[in-house]
């Protein structure tokens, strides 16, 4: 399954374990890495001295290419730069910022750089930055996303048709068939997320892990797009959220209600009621929680199952 993307990362398969916070500790990374996709530490939730632990950790439990996913919206982002150049990582997935900021200083220490994008107009400016790649993410992810709810099957070909760099589909992608459509529509590689949620590895919560193991569709929806948008699990911390946009709520008003740590308190710590729980809407379609190992195998083997079963249609 060589491409593009495999051979800009030097993996097996085009596909890429999402950096998401409190889910991506140096335990999901190095097992995605293991398997043979590209395995992201998610460095939004980790203070820089966490950041390097963490990192210092996944170079132990792995020889296979890693990366780290930054942020650009959270604080303390000179440090959590320089440490990543320290200890020497070699791929960084920008988001929520503008690429221009850090692509040509991260590419003069030789850092290969991918943004990730929710619209063609942010996707041409990261071409411009100088990326090597992009992830164009649609709103069905989890997580903080675009605000002009583009989704996936819209946003890949748009981007594809305007962009010579390579592209990763981002959103509602958790199975082979899916991995294998957003290629058809033009994607080289794909970024997965809340699939990986539900992993043995990883660092989510054993309560928040069966929470979306228990999801429906319809369970997750788009709010606060006046601070950063974000898709959440329908919960208690949900339904405050909802009760105060009855009120035409200022952003401070807003602010307040989300306070700190809430992200922290639902998907790290477990409280499905008061808890900030992000997923995206896919988790309707899973069922179980499984090492990264037979998600990967799962993954792959459907992928290559569905483009057999193409030529019959």
């Amino acid at each position: 399954m060589t491409n593009r993307i495999t051979k800009l990362f030097n993996i097996k398969y085009p596909i890429i374990q999402a950096g998401m916070v409190w889910n991506s500790g140096w335990r999901l990374a190095s097992a995605a890495s293991n398997s043979g996709i590209l395995g992201l530490i998610g460095a939004g939730s980790m203070y820089p001295e966490v950041l390097r632990e963490h990192i210092q950790k996944c170079k132990k439990a792995t020889n296979r290419p890693f990366g780290v996913n930054v942020p650009m919206l959270y604080p303390n982002i000179n440090d959590i730069m320089d440490i990543i150049v320290e200890e020497e990582v070699k791929i960084v997935f920008t988001s929520a910022g503008n690429p221009k900021t850090w692509t040509t200083w991260l590419k003069e220490k030789g850092i290969t750089v991918v943004h990730v994008v929710s619209s063609l107009k942010f996707a041409l400016k990261a071409q411009e930055a100088g990326v090597d790649a992009i992830v164009a993410e649609g709103f069905e992810a989890g997580g903080h996303n675009g605000r002009d709810e583009t989704t996936t099957l819209t946003l890949v070909p748009i981007v594809k048709e305007q962009i010579s760099i390579p592209l990763i589909a981002a959103g509602g992608i958790a199975t082979g068939r899916a991995m294998l459509a957003t290629m058809v529509l033009g994607a080289d590689g794909v970024q997965i997320g809340s699939r990986f949620v539900a992993s043995k590895e990883s660092s989510a919560h054993e309560a928040f892990k069966n929470a979306v193991v228990n999801a429906k569709e319809g369970d997750t929806q788009l709010t606060l797009k006046e601070l950063a948008p974000v898709r959440l699990l329908k919960n208690d911390f949900f339904r405050q959220v909802q009760e105060l946009y009855k009120k035409s709520p200022t952003i401070e008003d807003l602010k307040n209600l989300l306070g700190r740590a809430r992200a922290k308190k639902g998907m790290f710590e477990g409280d499905l009621y008061e808890g900030e729980l992000e997923i995206g809407q896919i988790s309707g379609l899973i069922h179980d929680i499984k090492s990264v190992s037979k998600i990967v195998e799962d993954i792959v083997t459907e992928y290559e199952l569905a483009k057999k079963n193409l030529s019959k249609l």
